[in-house]
């Protein structure tokens, strides 16, 4: 169980940082973000595969085609949708419709032998800690509460819906396939994911000379192949453990962790300390999780 949460929550740290990329490259799509980061995802994880080349399977059809779904639910779609939330919305308040993502897939999730009552302290600390963040974030956002903004308020929406789901699925997805290493697992659904976002990347994408024509087009590479290596190979790799070691309630209540180290890099960003309520509102987020992690001994 330990070896679970701990990997939860590295997985959450690296996933953070997609919340700040935007903002680095502001000139960048969010489709070439999303393809940037989703192609690296994919050359990485075909490396992997060919470096384990006849000491690992490959997936079956069946296999295969659970990757491929389940890459454009966890991966392409709901990253695209998130980066252009955050696009129109600002970073802050589609960070905290994300995070109730743990809230929809502990309900969603939760064991049939754990009691309800048990789950209820966990979920009204962090139901309370969004609350709180929301209260006192929203007009550090920068975003106008015009036409764009709540264009980006419903595409974090979608992006909330199409990760759950992911969640969800793939737990069910790892525990009817006990038998696939993790790593594996991750290096499928990067393929999967690779390919998906250069078909995106062709369909919707700037040119090469246009990404060469930006501000900063070395900062934009770097941020692909952190992102693509650390936020997406490497945490999926931390996830996949997470997933086949805990029940789906409290790995949903660890995703906790996501928002936690995305607000803490916004501010960095920002180079500004938390508000008093941002902070009480951090403090029943860490709550939150130990009340869960305490509600599934």
């Amino acid at each position: 169980m330990l070896t679970g949460i701990v990997a939860g929550i590295l997985a959450g740290a690296l996933w953070g940082l997609v919340f700040v990329a935007p903002r680095m490259v502001p000139g960048v799509s969010g489709v070439d973000l999303a393809a940037g980061r989703f192609v690296a995802y994919g050359a990485v994880a075909v490396l992997a595969m060919l470096w384990a080349r006849g000491r690992r399977a490959l997936p079956t059809l069946r296999q295969a085609l659970g990757a491929i779904g389940l890459s454009l639910l966890g991966f392409t779609g709901y990253y695209l949708l998130l980066v252009l939330a955050i696009r129109d919305a600002g970073t802050e308040v589609p960070t905290l419709i994300i995070g109730t993502i743990p809230l929809w897939v502990m309900l969603l999730g939760k064991p049939g032998d754990l009691r309800w009552q048990s789950l209820v302290p966990a979920l009204l600390l962090t139901a309370a800690g969004l609350v709180l963040m929301m209260a006192s974030s929203r007009g550090g956002s920068g975003a106008v509460a015009g036409p764009d903004y709540w264009r980006g308020v419903l595409l974090a929406v979608c992006s909330l819906v199409c990760w759950t789901a992911f969640a969800l699925l793939n737990s069910a997805w790892l525990r009817r396939h006990a038998e696939v290493n993790s790593t594996d697992w991750a290096n499928w659904l990067g393929v999967a994911t690779g390919c998906g976002a250069l078909l995106l990347w062709g369909a919707a994408g700037s040119g090469l000379a246009a990404l060469r024509a930006q501000p900063q087009p070395g900062l934009f590479l770097v941020l692909c192949l952190a992102t693509g290596f650390g936020s997406a190979w490497l945490a999926t790799i931390f996830w996949n453990m997470a997933s086949k070691r805990l029940p789906a309630s409290l790995c949903g209540q660890l995703i906790v962790s996501e928002t936690l180290f995305a607000l803490a890099y916004s501010f960095l960003w920002d180079g500004r300390w938390p508000t008093l309520a941002q902070g009480g509102a951090v403090l029943l987020f860490t709550l939150g999780i130990l009340a869960s992690i305490k509600a599934h001994r």
